[in-house]
């Protein structure tokens, strides 16, 4: 009989398949990987801030380390100066190279718990290309002043030769940050890191309450991850934010806030992320209106952003669940070119005009176009990708991402049905995720899963609370079904 793992492995390579995905690198794509010898980076006029207490802070299990961060205080302007530096992955993965002509196909790195399928061979992702602790790597380093009210000042992108002084995780940071565990090992060996940690925390947190001032939205959608003891799968737990997640959010939504400037600056189009105003607002509406509260009948950001946070302090269980309700509400994101002096859509989540995924090129191939277009720019050289070009590419990635996620949720949903396989006729609490012709959907908290509602949909909008009782599961097809009592 196959383990648990092994199962969910074969189910997670059939949808990717299914999906258009190549989950295995061809022959054409290892022989490039093989072809590339370890050595130092290339110095080739990049800027040396080696002796600079650079970490990366990611989760625990990630190895594809995309970006790292330090601070700098900003001499007679009351704020600090923020460098970010992202993996030069293009000076190893040249343009329509085997391993490019992969990831522009693939477009991103897909986690599904019981494997990893990742955009680039692990060989680049989790070594060459990423930014490893103790190691030195070519980098674009992203640098912005914060100034004491949030707001983004002074900026400044170049290559340079970057050395990673410890590799952090969300886990242990967080909670050193909000004074609820101990300093982490990885900080304390490093001369002056603690101090420069704390400079991050403070100017993230100024980052953040500008943007909150702004409308940016503040939800909590937790996804639960798979917990394997080996091959046997043991429970299911869901990541949440803290302090460290939210310090790399603020961070690399300035980043590429800046890039995204830069790049109009430079006279170059540029591929960006975008959240439209939600056409489901009406539902928003009635959601804040079940609580007691009255939002404006035409999308408002400032209006919504009140409504969560009074949500969250009234009833932080629960928020959760409602948090996942707007996302549902809002849209998805998508790619679109945009080009200089065009009307930004916007991030309508984020409350950002401005905003290019630049910041994991290790990881996504929107990021791994806008590095090349960013190089050209500084080289003074012409644009990486014509106009047309970035079209396709944005379509593609944008229906590849869904792609992902359709993966990724097949796959959480087939552990849950494992995991829910031996408690058939069990209740519990749920929450409305999902409404439309193709069916309605119930989130319960725990554990928590997602499921189809089978019987007594009639009537129920997303949003709303129930009683569910589990009638059937099918792992492989990753079936969760619920009746309402």
């Amino acid at each position: 009989m196959s383990s648990a793992r092994s199962l969910l492995r074969d189910i997670a390579r059939e949808a990717m398949l299914d999906r258009g995905f190549e989950p295995d690198f061809s022959p054409t794509v290892r022989s490039q990987v093989t072809r590339l010898l370890p050595g130092h980076p290339p110095a080739d006029g990049r800027r040396d801030v080696r002796d600079l207490p650079w970490c990366s802070i990611d989760n625990d299990d990630s190895r594809d380390l995309d970006q790292l961060s330090v601070a700098r205080v900003t001499p007679g302007r009351g704020g600090v100066t923020i460098l970010i530096a992202i993996a030069d992955v293009d000076v190893l993965v040249p343009r329509d190279s085997p391993v490019d002509q992969h990831a522009s196909r693939n477009t991103t790195s897909v986690y599904t718990g019981a494997q990893t399928f990742p955009m680039l061979p692990e060989e680049l992702s989790t070594d060459l290309t990423s930014l490893n602790e103790s190691e030195d790597r070519a980098a674009i380093v992203i640098e912005y002043a914060v100034n004491a009210d949030g707001s983004i000042g002074t900026s400044d992108i170049y290559p340079a030769l970057v050395h990673n002084r410890a590799k952090l995780a969300y886990s242990s940071v967080g909670p050193w940050l909000e004074d609820t565990g101990p300093m982490p090992a990885g900080i304390a060996k490093v001369r002056g890191l603690e101090d420069n940690l704390r400079r991050q925390d403070a100017a993230a947190r100024a980052l953040r309450r500008q943007r909150h001032e702004r409308g940016a939205l503040t939800l909590e959608s937790p996804e639960a991850r798979a917990v394997f003891e080996d091959d046997t799968l043991k429970d299911l737990e869901e990541h949440l934010h803290n302090r460290a997640t939210e310090l790399i959010e603020d961070f690399m939504i300035g980043a590429n806030g800046v890039v995204a400037r830069f790049l109009a600056s430079k006279g170059s189009a540029s591929i960006r992320r975008v959240v439209r105003v939600p056409q489901k607002w009406p539902r928003i509406v009635e959601l804040a209106a079940q609580t007691g509260a009255r939002l404006p009948a035409t999308p408002d950001p400032i209006a919504l952003e009140e409504w969560l946070q009074s949500r969250r302090a009234e009833d932080p269980e629960h928020f959760p669940d409602l948090s996942l309700a707007v996302v549902k509400l809002l849209g998805r994101g998508e790619y679109v070119v945009e080009q200089p002096g065009d009307i930004a859509t916007g991030h309508f989540g984020l409350a950002v005009q401005d905003y290019a995924h630049s910041t994991a090129p290790n990881r996504r191939f929107p990021d791994l176009v806008t590095q090349r277009l960013v190089k050209a720019a500084l080289a003074h050289r012409a644009a990486a990708y014509s106009d047309d070009e970035l079209g396709v590419i944005s379509t593609h990635c944008t229906d590849m991402e869904d792609n992902a996620n359709k993966v990724e949720r097949l796959t959480r949903k087939a552990a849950a049905a494992l995991l829910l396989s031996s408690r058939i006729g069990e209740r519990f609490d749920g929450i409305v995720t999902g409404a439309s012709e193709k069916g309605t959907w119930v989130r319960v908290r725990r554990p928590p899963v997602e499921g189809r509602l089978e019987h007594g949909w009639e009537g129920l909008e997303v949003g709303d609370r129930v009683r569910v009782k589990l009638i059937h599961t099918d792992p492989r097809r990753g079936f969760i079904d619920f009746a309402r009592t």
